[in-house]
């Protein structure tokens, strides 16, 4: 998938949340948030993915003695693949602009770790 079918694909995810949000009725009705409360929803839903990342990360070490192991490194990914896509979708709920402010950064923390690209000079 390409860059621009990610961000294609991360702008169709957020319409859809916004989408369902605003539908109306008695099933929806429990669920009537203002912007800033979907944002901070969708923020706080990156601490949900973590979780699941970690249990995932300890099901697949087996390191519940009680359990023992009861997740793959596979399932280890598609967590943390849910991470990313749950923070660039909070991302996008935040700045309509997601793709250009994560590409700046991800350039700035790059040349911060790595030094300056030798080959954009």
């Amino acid at each position: 998938m390409a860059d621009e079918d990610v961000w294609d694909s991360i702008d169709r995810l957020h319409d859809w949340l916004d989408a369902d949000r605003s539908r109306e009725g008695p099933a929806h009705d429990d669920r009537a948030h203002d912007d800033q409360d979907e944002l901070l929803l969708r923020i706080l839903k990156l601490s949900e993915e973590v979780g699941e990342v970690a249990r995932a990360v300890i099901g697949a070490t087996g390191q519940n003695p009680r359990k023992g192991t009861t997740h793959t490194w596979d399932d280890v990914r598609a967590e943390l693949c849910d991470v990313v896509i749950t923070g660039l979708v909070a991302l996008r709920t935040l700045a309509p602009d997601a793709r250009e402010v994560f590409t700046a950064h991800l350039a700035g923390v790059t040349d911060r770790s790595l030094g300056p690209d030798p080959g954009s000079g």
